[in-house]
């Protein structure tokens, strides 16, 4: 179990690798909406691993509404732009 969530963090690292190396803001809003939906898995992960559906209501609650605010910024920063 230990090995399986040290593969997934260093997953998670590899978006954020990318979007700093990159100055695009969109590549890097990409890269926060990545590390959100992975986080959230690994979160769930736990949940069922260790039995506790509380934790994953947590998980789920982040993977639909973390994504839904980072888009909404997205299109606040797109119309700015314009």
């Amino acid at each position: 179990m230990n090995g399986v969530l040290i593969i997934m963090i260093l997953i998670l690292l590899i978006p954020l690798y990318a979007a700093w190396k990159d100055d695009d803001i969109w590549q890097t809003m990409l890269a926060f909406a990545s590390v959100a939906t992975k986080t959230s898995i690994m979160i769930l992960v736990i949940s069922v691993l260790r039995d506790d559906w509380m934790i994953g209501v947590v998980g789920v609650l982040i993977l639909s509404v973390g994504n839904a605010s980072l888009m909404l910024l997205a299109h606040i920063l797109k119309r700015l732009n314009e």
